[in-house]
């Protein structure tokens, strides 16, 4: 079995971190108790591009005891837990790429081992997977880096037809992904149905907002044990994941501004008690800074250049994109890292940037990502939407879509029970009430 892990030994140190984290992850257990006696994807080659966390570690479990064949490598540079990915290959002998720290190259490389594995679906968190297949699929090789250029070049026209007609569908992890995925099937080169997992209810109201709001408050902490209380946090962009930031920040005493371009969600903003205005403004007054856009050039080079001496500057939006680091080097006139995570800018005017984590996600550069009770209804959903791929493909078209209301449902259901809560349920009057038109006072 191919594999690049950092070290094979740390995974007993893997395997009672990913115990840990499943305790906190009955859903997950549920689906695969059910997994082991039905084997849905049995005969199912799936390649999964995702953060290599213990959650990830609990989700592959399941997906290999639902009968698939799994390869898996890392959806960041930084996300990846060395000692998780260890006890994957060790111990589970699934085939893993995934170095925490790797450069681009090497990223891509692991992307290069995964698309090898000829799957029939994908997972992806962030669509690098799903589009680097489209450049293959579409001979847009100035798109592709050298070395997945070089490899997919290498194939011959029957093998790259092979590669992408063995697909059957794909499912995508975050808001990131699910644009550049739209945007795919816009343009009608969309090759294979997608689910979007991100999109579903129980996924981006708890894991976006309750999941991405503490760990990135988590990440910026560790970072660089910095007093919250008090200090002037900017939060850029206003959607579930800004929402949970803006939250966590104000109720650890940050005065919290938020920036934004669409008129709604800066409404929104102002009506739950934030200051709204331009990131121009902010960059002025803010102490710490959090883009969570999910756009490119959120903050940029005139902006850098108008902060503070000592400003902190993280993001949290799946790629380092968001914030312009290319103006940013041009004007610093030296750098250097400071402690772990976090990096020195001496801007030209003398003042200093402090960046984090590269830009990366931070709250899995620095941090361990979202606790394991919201991952569980995340990957709840990536369990199911796999399976519902299994069985509906042939029914689906080359498009998008949600995920199915009674898988969203069924997991709201199984958490409350996991959790020890009961519900009430509609009475026949209400039902006949609800679907009436003649009924009113």
């Amino acid at each position: 079995m191919d594999y690049d892990v950092k070290d094979i030994s740390l995974a007993e140190k893997g395997r009672l971190r990913m115990e840990w984290a499943e305790m906190a992850m009955p859903v997950l257990k549920l689906i695969r108790s059910r997994f082991e006696k039905e084997k849905p994807l049995k005969g199912i080659r799936l390649s999964a591009c995702l953060h290599v966390t213990t959650e990830t570690a609990a989700l592959m479990r399941t997906l290999r005891a639902g009968g698939g064949e799994l390869s898996l490598c890392a959806s960041n540079p930084l996300s990846t837990q060395d000692d998780v990915a260890a006890y994957l290959v060790k111990e589970l002998k699934i085939p893993v790429f995934a170095i925490k720290g790797e450069d681009s190259e090497t990223y891509y490389g692991h992307i290069r081992e995964t698309l090898a594995f000829r799957p029939n679906l994908t997972m992806d968190d962030g669509a690098d997977l799903v589009s680097s297949l489209h450049f293959i699929a579409l001979e847009k090789w100035e798109d592709l880096i050298p070395s997945l250029r070089s490899w997919a070049k290498g194939l011959s026209t029957t093998e790259r037809k092979e590669l992408i007609n063995g697909l059957i569908g794909g499912t995508e992890e975050t808001t990131t992904g699910v644009i550049r995925l739209r945007s795919m099937e816009r343009n009608g080169v969309l090759r294979f149905p997608v689910i979007a997992v991100n999109d579903a209810e129980t996924k981006h109201f708890f894991d976006n907002r309750y999941g991405t709001g503490q760990s990135t408050i988590d990440g910026i902490l560790r970072a660089t044990n910095r007093l919250m209380a008090g200090s002037s946090f900017v939060v850029s962009g206003y959607g579930w994941c800004g929402k949970g930031l803006a939250m966590r920040a104000k109720g650890m005493g940050a005065n919290v501004i938020v920036t934004e371009v669409s008129p709604l969600r800066a409404l929104e903003a102002v009506m739950d008690g934030y200051r709204v205005m331009t990131i121009a403004e902010a960059v002025e007054i803010g102490d710490i800074f959090c883009t969570v856009s999910g756009n490119v050039g959120v903050i940029r080079k005139e902006h850098f250049l108008k902060m503070k001496d000592g400003a902190i500057v993280a993001n949290s939006g799946h790629f380092n994109v968001e914030l312009d680091l290319g103006g940013l080097e041009e004007i610093t006139a030296s750098r250097k890292t400071i402690r772990d995570f976090v990096e020195e800018f001496q801007l030209r005017n003398g003042r200093r940037v402090y960046l984090l984590g590269e830009g990366r996600l931070i709250n899995l550069a620095s941090a361990e990502g979202h606790p394991s009770s919201v991952m569980d209804m995340s990957f709840a959903n990536q369990a199911l939407s796999a399976e519902y791929l299994v069985r509906h493909h042939r029914t689906l078209e080359r498009r998008v879509y949600s995920v199915p209301e009674d898988i969203d449902q069924e997991i709201a259901r199984m958490k409350l029970l996991s959790m020890g809560i009961e519900i009430d349920q509609l009475t026949k009057e209400q039902e006949r009430y609800l679907t009436s038109w003649e009924q009113g006072t």
